[in-house]
């Protein structure tokens, strides 16, 4: 009740320029009410296609409008580009109508390894261990850097009880190296991880580690267990925040619906 339920939308802003979405989860929904309907333009960088982290697009009323535009980056799938993957998931009979339909100018990017510009911010994108092609995506814009690393799947162990080995891929690294602010999958306590070891997330340790050896200023806990309540999560963040002092990592801070990050 108190983090939210909605899955992964996150919006960076910096004053005088568009918008940069990371994921388009059903938070999009909440958040488009709180943004300029029109004239409205805007980067959505998506790190992968299942659908906690695409759902929202549909509902996101800035796109229903005539002449606004969103450009919508993300990798690549088997299947094919990422307009035909989401051409085979918003379509009759699961929405009611085609992404061509939406009013507002939709385009898609492909992207998986790559550096750019998006206006005046520095996109690094690099493929993230998860299930299905994955990225993540670091943001260097007005003198302060973000990375957005939503789902992490740690390496473990093998035997009965894996857990998550002290290997770190260098990509991830490459993302993360001294950000002002690192948001990362801390989905599971030990416990659960040795249950779900290969479902593609990794624990709020292992996430500990990667800001410890990346230099991270601001860790920021993401992509809670959906399972979790807002009393475990309080003790979650409370460890957290104890663990990372206790190894040097600046500020830890778990993320929740409304919450608003000044770098």
């Amino acid at each position: 009740m108190r983090y939210g339920g909605n899955t992964a939308s996150v919006i960076v802003e910096v004053h005088g320029e568009a918008p940069i979405l990371f994921d388009l989860g059903t938070g999009l929904r909440l958040l488009g009410e709180t943004l300029p309907i029109s004239p409205f333009s805007a980067s959505a960088l998506v790190t992968h296609i299942h659908w906690d982290h695409v759902q929202g697009l549909p509902f996101f009323p800035q796109i229903h409008v005539p002449g606004n535009k969103l450009d919508i980056y993300g990798p690549a799938q088997a299947d094919g580009t990422l307009a035909d993957v989401f051409g085979g998931l918003m379509k009759p009979p699961y929405f009611p109508i085609h992404f061509s339909q939406l009013q507002g100018d939709v385009r898609f990017i492909d992207v998986m390894s790559d550096e750019m510009a998006i206006g005046n911010a520095k996109v690094l994108v690099r493929p993230v261990p998860h299930v299905g092609p994955t990225v993540g995506y670091r943001l260097d814009w007005d003198g302060r850097s973000v990375a957005y690393i939503s789902d992490h799947q740690a390496p473990c162990t093998a035997g009965d009880n894996p857990q998550p080995t002290t290997q770190i891929d260098e990509g991830v690294l490459e993302l993360c190296d001294g950000v002002d602010l690192m948001i990362h999958d801390a989905q599971y306590t030990p416990t659960e991880f040795a249950q779900k070891s290969y479902w593609g997330h990794c624990t709020i340790d292992y996430a500990l580690s990667i800001a410890k050896r990346a230099g991270v200023k601001t860790f920021a806990m993401f992509h809670h267990d959906p399972g979790h309540s807002d009393a475990q999560m309080d003790q979650l963040v409370e460890d957290a925040k104890c663990k990372g002092r206790a190894i040097g990592i600046p500020e830890v801070i778990g993320t929740y619906e409304g919450l608003v990050v000044d770098l």
